[in-house]
């Protein structure tokens, strides 16, 4: 053990020297050594069984603000308490609670203080309470800080110790190489003690970057992360992280500091917490996006599979999964300590720029073009060239997933719905469910033109005995999709077969229907996963010769009473977006 923790400290030293030089990184490795010392002392970390065992088949990740249901006077995280241990025990393990933190803007991700619950929405026993029954997935939102928090507060006053903590940039740098995810100005204006500056706002004139060239940065983030752990997060997602490093001269994304960043926090919590799961979120093409898994050792555990969303949709509004399989069988994880998060819908829209390379311009014009029909929106992003190219759609997932002005009952709209949501759930990985989804919204178009924010569009806050008496009423859309959803999640737990670090097998059969086989770690169980993308009736012929030596029949676990035998034609029928889970025997 003396000798792994020798090796983390090396590993300790070699980042910050990469990051801060030679000179410096003796020093700084010896003081964050210490800190994390200390922290052991009173942190007691969960008991761990080895890198490839943090996470199964029973873990699905929930997404929501930690004001997602509401009752009127009462704290909101308490209300969301209650509302998860009666409806959501023993489908969902893991609540990633948004950005729960006295904030500015941008509905959380503009934080004030980090290390403060919101106080309009209850406090950090709270937050235990949920705790109690539920694991934890929290935000650290540390790219930028709102203008409102104390450490720009102070920058502005002309602090010392806070001098360094943002990025000024003089007026006449050319910055034309730099990636830009909104529309909006790289730079902002601002009042301080020393006159007016120009600020680094990667995202708006209130988030303001923070300059983790300063070591001092990085070790008041290496904190929060620590002050999170003990408040009981599993898991921990870095949000923005590729945009974290500037230099001038370069596009500020994935720069080889990032990834440093990266593994230094990774090492960080291998020392003191290796039961954490660290995420990384970076809405980029995809293989920029898994470059995050490093070796597959030293990294993220899990990166969001963000060019899922556009593709499951182009499948579904196209009636073809072909595009989606041929991606499908791209996706290898490099060891069995990485898995995707695979996710369709959040609290943001759906990023187009993981579908380029992959969707051609025109399926890419499409989808934002049914997205505009069906009452979204579409943000666009500034390119180098002065032009500009979609970025995001802003929609709830179950209306891109309909037809353009065709009224259908509701049983046709769930089956479609949860055709889309059972590849999610079928491929390999962790899914994350966002709370619209799993509970049948849709959009909340007066909620968007009153704030005007196009990402208001899924982000209604719902009065939780009215959404009681809706999923209770069998006549009701949020009744079927909840019913549907609860049903695949409770199958999905129950079977080895969909372990996140199980094997996958893409099978290319019939362009309408999605696929994929599932294998336990063990190998002994599979479960072939087809979902029928299109409107119209389809048929599988499943290869018999691809089947386990042994096998002797499989049967739907879904109830459609379909049983196939050894000997007899593997022939599947299935009806307009039908999804069948076939366990081998």
């Amino acid at each position: 053990m003396l000798g792994e923790k020798m090796d983390s400290k090396q590993k300790i030293q070699q980042h910050l020297s990469f990051l801060y030089g030679e000179q410096q990184s003796e020093l700084l490795a010896a003081q964050l050594w210490e800190k994390l010392a200390a922290f052991q002392k009173t942190f007691s970390a969960p008991e761990y069984l080895g890198p490839s065992h943090r996470l199964s088949e029973s873990d699905v990740i929930l997404i929501s603000y930690g004001d997602m249901v509401q009752r009127s006077g009462e704290k909101p995280l308490k209300v969301m308490a209650e509302f998860l241990k009666t409806h959501l025990d023993g489908f969902i393990n893991i609540v990633h609670i948004l950005p729960f933190f006295p904030y500015s803007s941008d509905d959380g991700f503009s934080v004030i203080d980090y290390q403060q619950v919101n106080s309009n929405w209850g406090d950090w026993s709270d937050v235990k309470h949920i705790a109690n029954h539920f694991d934890l997935m929290f935000d650290v939102v540390v790219n930028h800080i709102s203008q409102f928090s104390k450490w720009f507060e102070e920058y502005k006053k002309g602090n010392p110790n806070f001098t360094d903590y943002f990025i000024t940039v003089d007026p006449e740098t050319d910055l034309s190489d730099v990636f830009r995810p909104r529309a909006l100005p790289l730079l902002t204006k601002v009042d301080t003690i020393s006159g007016e500056k120009l600020v680094w706002t990667t995202f708006s004139s209130d988030q303001i970057d923070l300059n983790f060239a300063n070591p001092a940065v990085l070790f008041d983030v290496l904190a929060i992360f620590l002050f999170y752990i003990s408040q009981g997060a599993r898991c921990i997602r870095l949000d923005a992280i590729a945009f974290i490093w500037k230099e001038i001269g370069t596009n500020c994304l994935h720069l080889p500091q990032v990834h440093c960043i990266v593994e230094l926090v990774r090492a960080v919590l291998d020392v003191v917490a290796p039961h954490v799961v660290l995420i990384t979120e970076t809405n980029v093409p995809h293989e920029e996006n898994i470059s995050y898994f490093g070796d597959g050792q030293n990294e993220a555990q899990m990166v969001y599979n963000f060019s899922l969303p556009p593709l499951v949709l182009h499948s579904i509004q196209t009636g073809s999964g072909e595009k989606l399989l041929q991606w499908a069988k791209t996706l290898e994880q490099k060891t069995d300590q990485v898995t995707f998060f695979n996710f369709l819908a959040s609290h943001d829209g759906v990023g187009l720029l993981p579908a380029r390379g992959i969707l051609n311009t025109d399926e890419i014009n499409a989808l934002a073009e049914h997205t505009l029909a069906m009452g979204g929106r579409v943000s666009y992003k500034n390119n180098s060239d002065g032009s500009k190219t979609p970025y995001e759609m802003n929609i709830n997932y179950l209306d891109a997933t309909r037809p353009v002005d065709k009224e259908e009952p509701v049983e046709q709209i769930t089956d479609r719905f949860l055709a889309s949501q059972s590849i999610m759930l079928a491929l390999r990985g962790v899914p994350g469910i966002y709370y619209h989804s799993l509970l049948g919204s849709q959009n909340w178009v007066e909620g968007m033109v009153e704030s005007g924010q196009n990402r208001s569009i899924n982000r209604e806050k719902l009065d939780v005995d009215l959404l009681s008496e809706e999923l209770q009423d069998s006549k009701s859309l949020r009744y079927f999709v909840f019913k549907g959803f609860k049903k695949l999640l409770y199958i999905r737990k129950n079977h080895s077969a969909f372990d996140p670090h199980g094997n996958q097998e893409i099978i290319d059969q019939n362009p309408a229907v999605f696929a994929v086989k599932r294998i336990s770690r063990d190998q002994c169980e599979h479960i072939i996963c087809l979902t029928n993308v299109s409107g119209e009736s389809q048929v599988v012929f499943l290869d018999d010769g691809a089947m386990p030596e042994n096998w002797v029949s499989m049967s739907d676990l879904l109830g459609s009473g379909l049983v196939l035998q050894k000997g007899e034609p593997l022939r599947v029928e299935l009806d307009p977006y039908q999804v069948s889970w076939l366990l081998v025997k």
